[in-house]
């Protein structure tokens, strides 16, 4: 089977050949293991088995002084945080879209890609992200404590708001299913170490509508939905089934029982993440991470589940460690 079809046997409910996987790596973890290995091309060294195109954050236009600006006119300072950045610029001063411009859905850049490439003659599984892709996109262009004054003082702007940035994601689906992605991944988080950011109310009443519409979207067109929330989330995941989630990301052990949820949902729900990235990968022996990593592959080798850390692997994880879990799940299929 091509890691394509592993992945797509593990979405539909099937028991894979072997458990699929995929990890991402922040900067300062990609030079570790760059040199580690003694090679650029990592993804060669760790197999994935999705293929990623589009964005996790918004396509960037370098300023100065590390200063650079989204593809919805967000400046971010990376000074310090040289993934993601801080917010330096919020676009909208008050609540109102009033002589704000967004994007244009037919912007070369968020198909570039696609364009020089094949996805449907992959080996591996295609996926489109779009992130910061509702709520995280609002608080970028808001600020998020005025977002959540707005979403009392003046709800309607935030429905506003939240509806057009669907609209536009909307339009970015039917384009990027022309060019034979498999999956589409919407990156929005919505949760803390304990429980929902906004609450269960509001995230109900202005996040909902526009999830079931975006993903109709998706589903529509006959692709899996991914996403991505961190967090304390899983009291939303017979909701998200509802509107058409496919899989599930992160799966964060701190905030979740993964084990638990793997037989509570498998054949409903696919899980994409699950190995810990705030205790086991940085702080735990190498030994640690293989005892982690093998529990999770033999839970997963019932089938929904895709392996990966619980989030992007930052820099405070050692490259043994890293290469620990790589050699583990590399050696499922002997």
């Amino acid at each position: 089977m091509t890691k394509r079809e592993v992945v797509q046997t593990v979405l539909d409910g099937r028991v894979p050949p072997y458990v699929p996987w995929h990890i991402s790596l922040a900067l300062e973890a990609r030079e570790k293991m760059r040199e580690y290995y003694r090679q650029d091309d990592l993804e060669q060294a760790m197999g994935n088995h999705l293929l990623h195109y589009g964005d996790p954050i918004g396509y960037m236009k370098s300023l100065d002084n590390h200063r650079v600006a989204d593809h919805f006119g967000v400046i971010w300072n990376r000074s310090v945080d040289k993934d993601i950045g801080v917010v330096e610029h919020y676009q909208l001063d008050s609540p109102t879209l009033r002589g704000y411009q967004f994007p244009d859905p037919d912007d070369h850049r968020f198909y570039e890609e696609l364009r020089r490439t094949d996805p449907a003659s992959a080996d591996k599984f295609p996926v489109y992200q779009i992130g910061f892709s509702l709520f995280e996109r609002a608080w970028t262009l808001r600020g998020m404590e005025q977002l959540y004054m707005d979403m009392i003082d003046d709800p309607a702007f935030v429905h506003r708001l939240l509806g057009a940035i669907a609209d536009f994601n909307i339009e970015v689906v039917s384009r990027v299913c022309d060019w034979g992605v498999d999956a589409v991944y919407f990156g929005d988080d919505w949760g803390a170490q304990q429980g929902l950011l906004m609450g269960p109310s509001l995230w109900y009443e202005f996040i909902y509508p526009q999830i079931k519409r975006m993903y109709r979207a998706v589903t529509s067109r006959g692709r899996y939905v991914f996403i991505h929330s961190c967090g304390d989330v899983d009291e939303l995941f017979d909701s998200l089934i509802e509107a058409g989630l496919t899989c599930f990301n992160p799966f964060q052990p701190e905030v979740m029982d993964v084990f638990s949820l793997l037989e509570a949902y498998r054949g409903r729900l696919c899980f994409h993440g699950g190995l810990s990235t705030q205790q086991t990968l940085p702080y735990g022996t190498a030994e640690d991470v293989v005892c982690a990593v093998n529990a999770l592959l033999e839970a997963g080798s019932r089938g929904g589940y895709i392996f990966s850390p619980a989030h992007a692997v930052e820099g405070d994880v050692s490259a043994e460690n890293l290469a620990a879990m790589m050699e583990t799940i590399t050696g499922q299929q002997g």
